[in-house]
């Protein structure tokens, strides 16, 4: 890295935010907020419900709890959730569509509660799902915990990003990289961007109290998207299956604490490919 983009990482990193106190407080419980949300949606998807169901029952729920949808009108987006299935990757829209056995489902939740954002995402596989497509959701979910490990005090941000790609190639898995991570606050998308891939060493420089919303996007394929004609729902090229989870963390002077903290699916990863039912990861 050069001397003017040492620099020019130092500003950026100062434009972070820092959240102290009840600031943080204040994520956090908007952090929960989403993650119940989040599971008690995930629970209601199976065979034969329509993805405009599955984003109705996420609306009650968001307003059963006092909060409102942070993806609701941002920048015009439709949907209350954003719900994608099999090669879409993200921003899908609720609508007609009916999840089928061998599905798997993106569920992406965002809410604002007490002006703060809490966001969250996992991948629900339907039924019977193909073996290889488990696998893919098991190490999308592996290289979200693993960077979150690097969500620490003092490291760089781009060891945590590049920790994601470094681990699902070994699969021979590809990461999306036109959308990223970001930062979460008082806005859905705050400093700094969090892709997916990166370089060793790079800044900014990670400080306690960031507060980092963490989304691998894991391509069996290609890692080429294209935006179907919704202007919104995001597909891989090759219409091979994409998987992503999501938290925040909240970066503290001790260990990462993950503000949408939830079960794994896959408690032992690519090594038992059995997932564990979405209504017990609340547990």
């Amino acid at each position: 890295m050069s001397l003017i983009q040492r620099v020019m990482a130092f500003v950026k990193s100062g434009n972070i935010p820092i959240r102290h106190g009840a600031q943080q407080q204040g994520i956090r419980r908007a952090c929960q907020v989403a993650r119940d949300v989040l599971i008690k949606t995930s629970a209601q998807v199976h065979a034969g419900v329509t993805t405009a169901e599955v984003d109705r029952f996420a609306a009650a729920e968001i307003k059963a709890c006092g909060a409102t949808s942070a993806f609701l009108g941002y920048r015009q987006f439709p949907g209350t959730i954003c719900i994608s299935i099999n090669e879409e990757v993200v921003h899908g829209i609720g609508g007609p569509r009916v999840i089928q056995d061998g599905d798997i489902v993106k569920i992406d939740v965002g809410v604002y509660y007490d002006g703060w954002v809490g966001d969250n995402a996992l991948t629900v596989p339907v039924g019977n799902v193909a073996k290889e497509t488990l696998h893919l959701l098991a190490a999308t979910e592996e290289s979200l915990l693993n960077a979150v490990k690097f969500a620490r005090d003092g490291w760089m941000l781009g060891d945590l990003c590049h920790s994601v790609e470094h681990h699902v190639t070994q699969y021979g898995y590809t990461v999306v990289r036109e959308f990223v991570g970001h930062g979460v606050g008082r806005k859905l998308h705050e400093e700094p961007q969090v892709p997916n891939y990166g370089k060793k060493g790079d800044r900014p420089r990670l400080k306690a109290g960031m507060t980092l919303a963490i989304e691998p996007m894991i391509n069996m394929g290609t890692g080429k998207t294209r935006i179907l004609e919704d202007k919104w729902t995001v597909v891989t090229t090759d219409r091979k299956p994409s998987a992503h989870f999501e938290h925040v963390v909240l970066i503290t002077p001790d260990e990462p604490e993950i503000l949408t903290a939830r079960g794994r699916m896959f408690p032992k990863g690519v090594n038992d490919l059995t997932p564990r039912p979405v209504s017990e990861l609340g547990k």
